[in-house]
């Protein structure tokens, strides 16, 4: 049997952590809306409203977990006909437009 003490402990580490869950997922949120506005300034005019790609270029949405580093790749450098942004784009907005391309993903 548990005890009161025991009870209360584990009823704050449960507060705790959902206190915890919540301030990431509003702070992922935020990197989402964050992302949703460097696509739309930078890579919506090649690559579709809302991630909608013509199909003349790469779909976004086909990006997976695993393929981060192949999208912060030609992101920075360029690739085929996409200019290089490395110049342009910060590290944090280049986390920002990730969240938002997996937050959209067609596998999350």
């Amino acid at each position: 049997m548990i005890g009161r003490r025991e009870t209360r402990r584990r009823v704050a580490l449960a507060a705790a952590l959902a206190a915890f869950a919540s301030a990431a997922a509003a702070q992922d949120q935020a990197a989402v809306e964050a992302g949703e506005a460097v696509y739309n300034n930078y890579c919506q005019t090649c690559h579709g409203d809302g991630l909608k790609s013509t199909g003349q270029v790469f779909d976004l949405r086909r990006l997976t977990a695993g393929d981060r580093a192949r999208f912060d790749n030609s992101v920075r450098n360029g690739k085929n006909q996409m200019p290089p942004w490395k110049d342009m784009l910060s590290n944090e907005e280049i986390d920002q437009l990730w969240a938002y391309i997996r937050a959209n993903a067609y596998e999350r």
